[in-house]
């Protein structure tokens, strides 16, 4: 009964890591006008961190404005579901965004879809306590 126990505490394990491996990488979406752009990158590593950086440039009339914004903080995964946290010392005078409370799914397209239609894998965000809501950044 033990060993059976433990085959199936490790086969979920290995299928636990393995679903994290499938998300791990770097995102981006670039959203570009005719008088600016805005970008942001995630990077959610192996290791449960991420880091954040949000560009954006307006060329506006009388004098251009550019801004970088940066955050990192951990992420943990349940299912397709992705939910980011953190510390006070994941703040200082670089990385001011607060990804606390902030959430996301994972979209792929799933190995039983034998159809020829494209699914890019991505990250949607569906709750955040600032502008990421709705964003949905494209993994490289």
């Amino acid at each position: 009964m033990k060993q059976f126990l433990f085959i199936i505490i490790f086969s979920l394990s290995i299928n636990s890591s393995a679903q994290l491996e499938h998300i791990i990488g770097n995102y981006e979406i670039k959203y570009e006008t005719t008088n600016g752009l805005l970008m942001y990158k995630l990077a959610l590593n192996a290791d449960g961190t991420f880091t954040f950086h949000s560009y954006s440039y307006i060329d506006q009339k009388i004098e251009p404005k550019d801004e970088n914004l940066f955050a990192k903080g951990t992420w943990k995964c349940d299912k397709n579901l992705i939910f980011f946290s953190a510390g006070s010392n994941d703040f200082d005078e670089k990385h001011t965004l607060d990804f606390n409370n902030t959430k996301a799914r994972f979209i792929s397209k799933s190995p039983r879809d034998k159809s020829n239609r494209e699914i890019k894998t991505s990250i949607l965000f569906y709750e955040s306590e600032f502008w990421m809501t709705g964003n949905r950044l494209v993994k490289q």
